[in-house]
């Protein structure tokens, strides 16, 4: 049973092909055979038929009801003994046979009515050496006017060996063609297997180059059929290599992060400074590191997504980030407006959903006088494609000119030095969109005023 699960999908269908290809061409074999046969048995029953019409038309019965065959039958093997083809005659008290039956014994035939027909055979008959053989028979029960009403019943026979032969001759034809055609079915199949086969083959020797390093990527030429397949695959290379690559910048951070408070005490040890001051400052230090690491495990905890998530509601997650910076910037009196597609759903983790609105509302919060408006709308998708979705984010703040988009879009920059905050709230934006291959865009509100961040998720397989 194991063998049967490991055969290779060529191996599977060539299998099947076979199966269903001997089947069918032994059911046609079988179908033609029996076609024939009963095709030469019809045809030896006319043949039979018009030699017993021929040889009753040329035949006499005298009124001592003796029957008197003609001097020319209508074949010559009537008069040659043991030709295959034989005749007779059985009535009341008349029984007469052709000349070629010398030296055989005919099968007795049913006595017929007058103007009865019937075709029998195969009939088992003695020669004269005593071996068995047989024949077709064709007998029609006749009235004799000029003999007084006399009926009698008239038989013709032939050797079966003779449709048997012809039989035999077709048989061999049938089963060697259809042999021939089997064959030649069977290499076409393989051809065509190879050929159909060909795109899997080719993904497999793709893989094989990507786990060389010899590739990026799979390469985006294969049948509709493979794309989904395909495309899923490069975003799990993708995602992996992005994942592998956010750890390394990661590490690097905190590496570099670490250097200034580390910097910092060593200063003070060199500086000889009192018990006292050391203890205050190594407290210092050590919490602002324990700061950074946290945020910089908390950054690589979310650095990839789920390829394959489950979809996640978007407007239950927005309610309650709101209702957090409500209170936080109660003293503003803040009022968040909500325009969200009930059918809008996330595919993807949900601390990146959370990181995602989450920072882009504290920014709008932070930067609104007192409106603050969350559109959420889906991107239509392709069939087999999970819907995308846009979020868009507007206050009524003072703005971003277009010209310091990119900068504040820089990682540790802000928008204004006075106000509290680290800069990285944007960044971790971009991080976020980037690893769903979406984008951010920042522009002037239009109706309330202030900055517009929109971010756009596309659809994906």
């Amino acid at each position: 049973m194991r063998g049967w699960r490991t055969l290779s999908l060529q191996a599977r269908q060539l299998l099947a092909a076979s199966l269903a290809l001997v089947a069918f061409l032994g059911l046609t074999g079988y179908a033609l055979d029996r076609a024939f046969v009963d095709t030469a048995q019809n045809a030896l029953r006319e043949r039979l038929a018009d030699l017993a019409n021929g040889y009753l038309s040329g035949s006499e019965l005298d009124r001592g009801r003796a029957f008197i065959s003609p001097e020319t039958p209508p074949d010559i093997r009537f008069m040659i003994p043991g030709s295959g083809l034989y005749a007779s005659v059985r009535g009341d008290g008349l029984r007469w046979e052709s000349a070629s039956s010398l030296g055989r014994s005919l099968p007795p035939v049913a006595f017929l009515e007058p103007g009865e027909r019937r075709f029998e055979g195969p009939l088992r008959i003695i020669d004269a050496r005593g071996m068995e053989n047989s024949v077709y028979a064709y007998s029609i029960g006749v009235i004799w006017e000029s003999a007084g009403d006399f009926r009698l019943t008239f038989s013709v026979y032939e050797d079966a060996a003779q449709i048997q032969d012809q039989v035999n001759v077709f048989r061999r034809a049938l089963w060697g063609y259809l042999g021939l055609a089997a064959g030649l079915l069977l290499m076409v199949q393989v051809l065509v297997l190879r050929w159909s086969l060909m795109p899997l083959r080719n993904v497999e020797r793709e893989l094989a180059r990507v786990r060389k390093a010899q590739s990026q990527r799979l390469s985006g030429r294969h049948p509709r059929e493979l794309e989904s397949i395909t495309e899923s695959i490069n975003n799990l290379i993708e995602s992996e290599r992005s994942h592998l690559e956010r750890s390394r910048n990661t590490l690097s951070d905190l590496a570099h992060s670490l250097k200034t408070p580390l910097a910092v005490l060593r200063s003070r040890l060199e500086a000889d400074a009192s018990h006292e001051e050391l203890r205050t400052e190594v407290a210092a230090q050590v919490q602002r590191m324990n700061e950074i690491v946290s945020y910089q495990l908390s950054r690589a905890a979310r650095s990839g997504h789920a390829l394959f998530a489950a979809p996640i509601e978007i407007e239950a997650r927005a309610e309650e980030i709101v209702a957090g910076l409500e209170k936080v910037y109660a003293a503003k009196g803040v009022l968040c407006e909500f325009e969200i597609d009930a059918s809008a759903r996330f595919y993807g983790e949900l601390g990146d959903l959370q990181e995602l609105l989450g920072n882009l509302l504290e920014n709008a919060f932070k930067w609104a006088r007192k409106r603050v408006l969350l559109v959420v709308q889906v991107e239509p998708a392709a069939p087999n494609q999970r819907p995308g979705v846009n979020f868009i984010v507007d206050d009524d703040g003072p703005g971003i000119p277009a010209e310091a988009v990119e900068r504040l879009l820089q990682r540790g920059v802000r928008g204004d030095e006075r106000v509290q905050g680290h800069g990285i709230g944007l960044s971790i934006v971009q991080d976020i969109v980037a690893a769903y291959r979406g984008q951010l865009r920042v522009e002037r509100a239009p109706e309330l005023g202030g900055a517009r961040f929109q971010v756009r998720i596309p659809p994906a397989f």
